[in-house]
């Protein structure tokens, strides 16, 4: 662990709440309102569950700034500013920390892709750039592209990438990157079903879907691990189980949007190329968030 993380216990990777006419800014008020209010540790804004690659520009910002303000200081702000171009990545990072977020998201580059070395130095650059941390985002089955151990090492090296969000699903992987980086880089989980495996190799929590729908127990699973309850922690994680599965059975963010309609946040609205879940996949998801009694 870092000496200054930017959380600890779990942030939810928050959806964006639209509809035909655009972002519904007042429904995403009320989100913000209700996941601090639920003891959510710190909320990620504009990540993959936000559905930022189909965000405009100008609403990319004005969701970053909105969020800013409507959080005021009440739990961290992370942005997602990641990009395969990284110009683009750079003018968001910018504007998240002119913005006022506690650190920014940076996925890695999806389609054109890059060697380790051009990861090295995209990070490197974007984070010369700005004064807030950086958490450099790893999910190769989305972008085809993975961040090896090594290459995380270098990165260790710039004081201001400061935080890995590790979806790889690669638990070696991860190990490796835990004896290479020590305490230079803080590791949190980017999958739901593999908190407490990550947490009981250092790392400092998660950046969550499932919080979307279930804040409180999920910081609650973190709150138990740190409190020394490994035991009660990865039962939770293994109770989990059934709703996770339910809320990945279609590509995320299908589900949780459903979910969260279902529980009245949010319309069911999504942009294509995202269409509405199936009507069986629904069912199984309502089933399991009905045994959570999250929708009668």
């Amino acid at each position: 662990m870092t000496d200054n993380p930017i959380f600890k216990g779990a942030a939810t990777a928050l959806i964006t709440p639209t509809n035909s006419t655009g972002v519904d800014y007042d429904k995403l008020r009320r989100l913000i309102d209700w996941q601090i209010d639920e003891g959510i540790n710190g909320l990620v804004i504009c990540g993959t569950t936000g559905e930022s690659s189909t965000l405009t520009d100008a609403e990319h910002k004005k969701v970053i700034a909105y969020a800013v303000e409507c959080i005021n200081g009440r739990v961290p702000c992370i942005a997602g500013t990641g990009s395969n171009e990284t110009d683009y990545a750079l003018e968001l990072s910018r504007f998240a920390c002119s913005a006022g977020a506690d650190g920014v998201l940076v996925v890695t580059p999806y389609y054109n892709k890059a060697t380790q070395n051009g990861l090295v130095k995209m990070y490197s650059s974007i984070a010369d750039a700005i004064t807030i941390p950086v958490v450099v985002y790893n999910v190769p089955s989305r972008t085809g592209v993975s961040i090896e151990p090594a290459t995380y090492a270098k990165l260790a090296d710039h004081g201001n990438i400061r935080a890995i969000k590790e979806a790889n699903s690669n638990i070696s992987k991860i190990v490796e990157t835990v004896s290479l980086v020590g305490d230079k880089l803080d590791i949190y989980s980017g999958n739901d079903d593999q908190i407490v495996p990550i947490m009981s190799m250092g790392g400092l929590g998660i950046i969550s879907v499932l919080s979307n729908i279930m804040p409180k127990k999920t910081v609650e699973l973190c709150d138990k691990f740190f409190a020394g309850d490994i035991a009660g922690a990865a039962k939770m994680q293994a109770d989990f189980m059934p709703i996770i599965k339910a809320l990945f059975c279609e590509v995320n963010p299908i589900p949780v949007k459903a979910a969260m309609a279902a529980m009245g946040w949010c319309e069911n609205f999504l942009r294509l190329p995202l269409t509405e879940m199936e009507p069986e996949h629904q069912e199984k998801l309502f089933a399991e968030m009905r045994k959570w009694s999250l929708i009668k």
